[in-house]
């Protein structure tokens, strides 16, 4: 890892924004490293890609070494980090995506990067909502015979959603540190009976062969192993927020990466113990559902099973209160800058949270909701497939033109660290995520699950980009002072360590 330590004044570019000026003197900044972390690794629902997306890693790779992939992954996104929270440390407000392309490459490429994240993490939000009320059907047929249609689940959830992010963030990170808590638990307890009774046909390193990272399906499989770790670079969205972000926002990055890559490597392991190495590729093939599932029954007994089904879940409900939370700030931070009406930048005085802009989030997530319903479209097969595919390209694609940007802001204003953090690592991880980029536009179509939703979809991806250099150009023409201030020159201070 990197150090931080560094002259302690430079001068930078970095975008200071929030309701006329400065979010960070409104909202409450009670949240620690473990707070962020809790949010941002409940976001990525260990739970569920343990027992549904490991799966499809030794399915698409057509290896037993799966454990390799998600740690490959890791390597990535680590990568990634460095130039990331080197960035954080320069740019004082919380938006992210967008403050660190604007930094870099211009404020029109910034504001395009703002509507493209705040599209993605929106409609990732709203296939999270129908996925989970498809789940809380199908688990109460199952353990009671009842039918009940998604939809209402869905909605339960929304309204659950919608009164935890009005209120203050600290008791969203203690309800997400709670199921976090219970869901990691339960794969554990899972992986250590795995380990213990010796799994199929005893322990073995073979998951571990390096020749697995280079099968004809390795590109797929080190894509859905990406796509697991989906939500961890949201660390920054909650910097107006923690208590002490210089330190804060780069520890919780990476604590987050890290922790997030090794519980899923481990738990693959397992997997692959559990099921027997040579059997694991054959049964990802056959029943990708239930392959982790059906371990709990075979290791422990039914009645884990049972609680294993209710914690996806809960797992699920976390997700979507995580992805709330961030587009909620992403709303805020860009009322800020007057790219989105004021009223989105209203603080609540009890709470000290961006109330009005998690009511607007809800409102609109609802209204999506609603439309998707008389339609008659499968919420898993369809919605979520559809929704959850395109806001995934969208975010890696933000994540390489954000490790782009990285690079070029770094150069043009000569920072005094080492080529590793101003270079290698921001390069290393552009061209991982151009290459990650290129294989999921070359199997969009499966990733959506048709060619004639990728034709749709995929559009959207660019129109709402272009909607932002739209924004943009408006600004620059009607308000220059307003466009002028979306990039203002200071001199940030870094934290020695």
């Amino acid at each position: 890892m990197p150090t931080n330590q560094i002259p302690t004044t430079e001068s930078f570019t970095p975008i200071d924004g929030g309701p006329h000026g400065r979010p960070e003197a409104t909202l409450a900044r009670g949240l620690g490293v473990g707070s962020i972390v809790f949010m941002v690794v409940a976001a990525a629902a260990p739970l569920t890609v343990a027992a549904a997306v490991t799966p499809i890693v030794f399915s698409t790779s057509q290896s037993a070494t799966a454990p390799l992939y998600f740690i490959a992954a890791a390597v990535i996104l680590a990568l990634f980090a460095v130039g990331f929270t080197r960035m954080s440390l320069r740019v004082p407000n919380a938006g992210a995506f967008y403050s660190y392309i604007a930094v870099g490459l211009g404020r029109i490429p910034g504001v395009g990067a703002a509507t493209l994240s705040l599209f993605s993490y929106f409609i990732l939000l709203v296939g999270v909502y129908t996925l989970l009320g498809a789940q809380t059907s199908n688990a109460l047929g199952i353990f009671f015979g009842i039918d009940t249609p998604w939809w209402l689940w869905s909605l339960l959830a929304w309204l659950f959603v919608a009164f935890l992010g009005y209120r203050d963030i600290e008791l969203s990170a203690k309800v997400l540190a709670v199921a976090l808590i219970a869901e990691a638990l339960v794969v554990l307890i899972l992986n250590v009976a795995i380990l213990i009774q010796g799994g199929e046909s005893g322990l073995s390193a073979a998951p571990f062969n390096p020749t697995g990272l280079f099968t004809d399906g390795a590109p797929l499989g080190l894509l859905f192993a990406i796509l697991g770790f989906i939500g961890f670079e949201a660390t920054a969205v909650f910097r107006n927020e923690a208590r002490d972000p210089e330190r804060t926002v780069p520890r919780a990055t990476y604590i987050a990466v890290i922790s997030i890559g090794v519980f899923y490597a481990f738990s693959a392991w397992c997997t692959a113990i559990g099921v027997g190495v040579d059997n694991a590729v054959s049964l990802a093939d056959e029943d990708p559902d239930n392959m982790v599932l059906n371990l709990a029954v075979s290791f422990i007994a039914p009645w884990f099973l049972t609680l294993m089904q209710t914690l996806v879940v809960t797992s699920i409900l976390a997700c979507a209160l995580a992805f709330h939370n961030v587009g909620t700030r992403y709303l805020f931070t860009l009322s800020g800058f007057q790219l989105l009406p004021a009223f989105l930048g209203r603080v609540s005085e009890k709470h000290r949270s961006p109330s009005a802009a998690s009511l607007f989030l809800s409102a609109l997530s609802v209204v999506v909701i609603l439309v998707f319903v008389p339609l008659g479209l499968d919420p898993v097969g369809e919605v979520y497939t559809w929704l959850s595919g395109t806001a995934s390209l969208g975010l890696v694609a933000l994540m390489g033109l954000t490790s782009f940007a990285t690079i070029v802001s770094f150069r043009r204003h000569r920072i005094d660290a080492s080529p590793w953090v101003t270079v290698v690592a921001p390069l290393a991880a552009t061209a991982a995520f151009v290459a990650i980029a290129v294989i999921v536009l070359a199997n969009f179509s499966s990733l959506v699950g048709s060619i004639t939703a990728a034709w749709i979809l995929g559009p959207s991806l660019v129109l709402s980009y272009l909607v932002g250099v739209a924004l943009a150009l408006i600004v620059r023409r009607r308000h220059g002072e307003r466009y002028r201030a979306l990039v203002q020159e200071v001199t940030a201070r870094e934290p020695v360590n």
